[in-house]
């Protein structure tokens, strides 16, 4: 009998019934699936590691001054100050902000060329890395946050300060690698007197999260929509969705390198990446490099993986990174032209017109 009742309820009401099937269907049921990809979106954020350059200890350390300083939010950091070297003159002061798993000693594998021909550099740990302090509401990620934002606003007050001191002028050049150019770009978005930025392995944390999401949609996806003929407006919103929970999960922001340098005053900046980079595709830097004014600079680096580029082409890293910061830091006359056997993997800065190639680099 109740269910005949419910059945003629049902029947009389068939409007209701209908208006309540159709919000099921568009509403709810797209909203759950929704949550399920923000789930699985939020474990990439939580688990995925990127690989190492190499091992920490394939280098001789530089050796400097050890120095602590505070992050913009008060937080102390381990740093070290290392001089040019003495038999050349100074050419200006460098900051290097390493990559995700690594520390301040790494800087070694990087610098030491621009060390050698007159370069101050100083290089510092990010907090929960090396010898620098880290709150304990806070886990570091490979993703830049606005704690590595403080950690890179810190490290530039501290650097300006000390050239003050020494009556030099104020002018600075960064050199980040990976999560460390983010840091180093989304600074220089602030402080006009970051005039230089080599960006080794830059990404973007917004782009490259969307990136990861529809890689691993097309594994872990039971409904084939999710991955195939989706329009952009899907995926933006999807990202936009899990960006807002990994706030609240993470207790930090991730501003969007990719929008800073958008909103940035033009500065001089090179892009270096590796062509086999299976981490971070070459598509990062480009679109970063897209964005940015001139003078710009990308080099896409043949054969190398992530953040291998000073590994497999040493030379022509060190004499492409010292070019880059003579001329735009130093100011003085460089020279830097690539032979014609060499034009797939060397860049050409000064008046150079290359286009970009998936093995060549470009000159803005």
């Amino acid at each position: 009998m109740l269910a005949w009742s419910v059945i003629d309820a049902l029947v009389r009401n068939w409007a209701i019934v209908a208006i309540l099937s159709t919000t099921i269907t568009l509403i709810v049921v797209p909203a759950l699936v929704l949550m399920k990809y923000v789930r699985i979106s939020l474990n990439i954020m939580r688990n995925t590691k990127p690989p190492l350059a190499r091992n920490p200890l394939d280098f001789d350390r530089l050796l400097g001054e050890p120095v602590t300083f505070l992050a913009y939010d008060g937080l102390p950091l381990a740093g070290m100050l290392i001089r040019a070297a003495r038999e050349v003159p100074r050419r200006g002061m460098i900051i290097f902000a390493h990559e995700y798993c690594s520390d301040m000693h790494s800087c070694a594998r990087y610098c030491r060329p621009l060390q050698e021909v007159g370069y101050d550099v100083f290089t510092f740990d990010f907090r929960g890395h090396g010898a620098s302090e880290c709150p304990e509401d806070y886990h570091p990620r490979q993703w830049v946050s606005d704690r590595e934002l403080d950690d890179m606003r810190g490290a530039v007050a501290f650097v300006q300060t000390w050239l003050e001191e020494q009556g030099y002028q104020r002018e600075i050049g960064v050199f980040g690698i990976s999560r460390g150019a983010g840091a180093a770009i989304l600074a220089a978005l602030e402080d006009q007197n970051i005039c230089a930025l080599a960006a080794d392995g830059a990404f973007s944390t917004d782009t490259t999260i969307e990136h990861f999401m529809k890689r691993w949609a097309y594994i872990f996806a039971t409904l084939r929509v999710i991955y195939e003929n989706h329009p952009p407006v899907f995926w933006r919103f999807l990202r936009w969705s899990m960006m807002h929970f990994a706030r609240r999960e993470f207790k930090c922001r991730f501003p969007s390198v990719r929008k800073a340098i958008r909103r940035m005053t033009p500065r001089a900046m090179l892009f270096i990446h590796g062509e086999k980079d299976s981490y971070l595709p070459v598509e990062q830097s480009r679109r970063l490099y897209a964005l940015a004014g001139q003078p710009k600079y990308l080099w896409i680096v043949p054969g190398a993986r992530h953040n291998q580029a000073a590994v497999r082409k040493p030379e022509q890293y060190a004499r492409l990174t010292v070019s880059f910061f003579d001329r735009h830091l130093a100011r003085v006359p460089v020279a830097v032209q690539t032979s014609p056997r060499r034009q797939r993997s060397a860049a050409t800065l000064p008046g150079g017109s290359a286009q970009p190639t998936p093995t060549s680099a470009a000159d803005g």
